[in-house]
């Protein structure tokens, strides 16, 4: 049993756990926890809106609890003294988070977290021309969607500053897996901008970015703040190009950044605007942290292996 392991078996059942927006990512959470804990006396909870999410938490081992964070009171929703997991995405529009804002409202009426991890994204640092960008960095969104993130970043470094609650900041690169990759775009034959012309962009696999979750938890000083990603970042083409040979697709076809304007959606133009490489040293060094997907290529050793055993 590794000391990481070991940790969390002696020191999980201490305090409440909860995993507020409980989709995908919490939902790895939970079956990690349940490898790693013996049947604590309350399960963890899991707050989300829809009840298909809801049917999802329970099969993983989770508490189900249904709450709209924009419209539905949040008296039940425990919140003094837990150990909290943040990871619900602010709303679609606006610059600023209001689920955050009254997600700390109740935390004023109800009590506070012990510690709250927040998921937050690389994108508060805005367009870095492709320079490789530590936690030090300026943020300088460029996005609106990344204008939230920073809104609630800030909103919840005040909440820590005024309650002395535990904070930990995970700014998170693009999120992937075996089962969460863009398989149908490239089926689609959606263009992609030529290599020459590509950001760069970085990543991190989905079921390193829950063990991440874990270490900061137990682990990272109060105030801590991560970039959480690979340390291999590779131009956006480069990576529609990997994903496509692993599951033994058509590469999409490419096309010049001027034509992109015609061809490429709104979302994936914002992404286009914006190139960074990004410097995971404190993650590694302060939390130990040894990747399972170091790069790419590894992430993507499964896909090879399903498509390898579809053709034999």
């Amino acid at each position: 049993m590794s000391t990481f392991e070991y940790e969390i078996r002696n020191r999980w059942n201490l305090n409440r756990h909860i995993i507020l927006g409980c989709g995908y990512v919490g939902q790895l959470l939970l079956r990690r926890l349940a490898e790693l804990t013996d049947a604590p006396p309350a399960p963890p909870l899991g707050v989300a809106r829809h009840q298909a999410t809801l049917a999802a938490i329970a099969a993983a081992g989770g508490e189900p609890l249904q709450l709209d964070l924009d419209s539905d009171a949040l008296d039940a929703l425990p919140s003094a003294g837990t150990r909290l997991f943040h990871f619900a995405p602010p709303p679609a529009d606006g610059r600023e988070d209001p689920r955050t804002a009254r997600l700390i409202e109740h935390f004023e009426r109800h009590g506070h977290p012990q510690r709250l991890l927040y998921i937050s994204t690389t994108g508060v640092y805005g367009d870095c021309a492709g320079a490789w960008v530590d936690e030090s960095w300026p943020l300088r969104p460029t996005a609106a969607r990344s204008e939230r993130r920073v809104d609630a970043e800030r909103r919840l470094q005040a909440w820590a500053t005024a309650s002395g609650a535990d904070l930990i900041i995970l700014r998170v690169a693009g999120i992937y897996a075996s089962d969460r990759l863009p398989l149908e775009r490239l089926r689609q034959g959606a263009p992609m901008v030529k290599a020459e012309q590509a950001p760069w962009s970085n990543r991190i696999h989905a079921e390193d970015l829950v063990e991440i979750c874990l270490a900061a938890l137990q682990r990272a000083p109060a105030g801590a703040i991560y970039n959480v990603c690979d340390g291999h970042p590779s131009s956006m083409t480069d990576y529609f190009l990997q994903v496509a040979a692993a599951a033994d697709l058509p590469p999409p076809p490419l096309i010049d950044l001027e034509e992109a304007s015609e061809q490429l959606s709104a979302g994936m133009l914002s992404y286009l605007r914006e190139s960074r490489r990004l410097d995971n040293q404190r993650l590694r060094t302060e939390l130990g942290i040894e990747l399972r997907y170091p790069n790419l290529a590894a992430g993507l050793s499964a896909v090879r292996a399903q498509h390898a055993d579809a053709r034999a």
